[in-house]
């Protein structure tokens, strides 16, 4: 009787993950594109970035400014990127599948300056399935005013 209980409690994580395998697939997809725009960002890599996101992506940083296509989001990446020196991280936390094709990433965003403060954000990324491949949709960068 208790085994039966044990598997009449377990037979829905068995029967329905919360996860599909191609979910799973996509999922290392994803962890892979974020690690490529953070590659791209610390490198200054603009060809790679073309290729990873969108080109009506849309970019929210955490000074409030909003950067809005493709030039503008490259260009602003690139301004902060050289006027914030720094080892940027990017850990992914969660991804949800809103779709087949698109999902909503997020990140913790660390960046380490070279006098040895470290900031602690959080970086939100829409990402779709474009042509065969997810790129970045919108980034949203926010500062906590609390530690977490």
């Amino acid at each position: 009787m208790k085994s039966l209980l044990i598997l009449l409690l377990l037979f829905p994580l068995i029967g329905f993950p919360q996860i599909t395998s191609d979910q799973k697939d996509n999922a290392l997809k994803i962890h892979y594109l974020i690690g490529e725009y953070s590659k791209a960002r610390e490198t200054q890599d603009t060809v790679l970035l073309k290729k990873i996101l969108t080109e009506d992506i849309d970019q929210l940083v955490s000074s409030g400014e909003w950067r809005t296509g493709i030039s503008e989001a490259i260009q602003g990446m690139q301004s902060s990127t050289q006027s914030n020196p720094g080892t940027r991280t990017l850990e992914v936390e969660k991804i949800k599948f809103l779709s087949d094709e698109i999902a909503l990433v997020d990140c913790r965003y660390i960046i380490k300056s070279p006098d040895g403060t470290t900031r602690n954000m959080w970086s939100s990324f829409t990402v779709v399935f474009h042509k065969k491949e997810w790129k970045i949709s919108a980034i949203r960068n926010m500062n906590p005013t609390t530690s977490n």
